[in-house]
C-alpha cells in the first residue's frame, strides 16, 4: 500500500521494476533426461519487464498497450498482487480488483452463489457487502437461471458475466481489466462498457489491457506503449495506438 507520506496524489507507483521468468525447454522426465544426456540447454532466462517506471493518479483511465510478449499483462498482475517484482516496487493506494484471467479464484465444485460470496471475500468484501449487493450481482450477470449450479457446468461465457459482476459491484478504488471484453457476446460486452465508464465517471482508477485498440483509446485518456518489456511512449491513448500501428 502507499503510504500518505510516500504519496499524496499516487493510486499506483511503479517504480524501476524488474521481472524475469525461467523458461522450460522440456515437457516431460523423459525430455528432461534425453536433454541432460545430451547436454542440450533445460532452461533459459527470461527478462518479462526492465526498469519501467510511472505514477497512475485517482480517477485515470490507463491503457496498457503493446504487441504480445512486451510485457503489458505481465505488469498488470505485479499491480493486482498476482505476481512480485524481482527489483523495484509496485504500490498500490485503495482497494483493487482484477479482472485478469476469467474464472480465477471461482471453485469448481462450489456454486455460482457461493462463489459470488468466495469471490467477493477474495476482494476484500464482507458478507454484509455482499448480501447487499447479491441481487444487483445477479442480475447484471443475467445468469438467474443457473446461480445454484456448480460452476464447473458453467461456459467461458458465463464464468466472465459472472466474475465481471462481482467486480464491478465491490467498493473498489482500482480496477484491472485483462483483455475480459473479448469473451461474451455483443450486448454484454456495451453493458460492460458502459458499467466500467460509470465506475470512472465515479472517480475509479482504471487500467486496461486489451487488443481492440479502437476501444481503448476510447475508453482510456492515457496509453503507456510497452515494447520489449521496456516503456517507450507515455501520453495521450490515442497517440500510443497511432504509435503502435506505424
Amino acid at each position: 500500500m502507499l503510504k500518505t507520506s510516500e504519496s499524496a496524489t499516487a493510486r499506483i507507483r511503479v517504480s524501476n521494476v524488474r521481472k524475469d521468468f525461467k523458461l522450460r525447454h522440456t515437457h516431460s522426465i523423459k525430455e528432461t533426461f534425453l536433454a541432460a544426456v545430451r547436454r542440450k540447454q533445460l532452461t533459459s532466462d527470461f527478462q518479462a519487464l526492465s526498469n519501467v517506471s510511472f505514477d497512475i493518479a485517482p480517477g485515470e483511465s490507463v491503457a496498457l498497450l503493446g504487441f504480445n510478449g512486451s510485457g503489458k499483462s505481465t505488469l498488470l498482475k505485479l499491480i493486482s498482487g498476482v505476481l512480485r517484482p524481482d527489483e523495484g516496487q509496485v504500490l498500490t493506494r485503495g482497494r483493487v480488483a482484477g479482472l485478469i484471467e476469467v474464472g480465477a479464484g471461482f471453485h469448481p465444485d462450489l456454486s455460482g452463489r457461493e462463489n459470488i460470496f468466495l469471490n467477493a471475500a477474495i476482494l476484500g468484501m464482507s458478507k454484509k457487502e455482499t448480501e447487499e449487493r447479491y441481487a444487483d450481482i445477479v442480475a447484471f450477470s443475467e445468469i438467474e437461471k443457473f446461480i445454484d449450479t456448480e460452476v464447473k457446468h458453467y461456459s467461458s461465457g458465463m464464468f466472465l458475466r459472472l466474475a465481471f459482476s462481482v467486480a464491478i459491484h465491490t467498493e473498489v478504488d482500482i480496477l484491472l481489466i485483462d483483455e475480459i471484453l473479448s469473451v461474451g457476446d455483443e450486448p454484454f460486452q456495451q453493458k460492460c462498457l458502459a458499467r466500467i465508464r460509470e465506475l470512472h465517471a465515479a472517480g475509479k482508477t482504471l487500467v486496461v489491457v486489451s487488443h481492440d485498440l479502437d476501444m481503448v483509446s476510447d475508453l482510456c485518456e492515457r496509453g503507456i506503449l510497452m515494447r520489449n518489456g521496456k516503456v517507450v511512449f507515455d501520453g495521450n491513448s490515442k497517440e500510443a495506438v497511432a504509435l503502435m500501428r506505424a
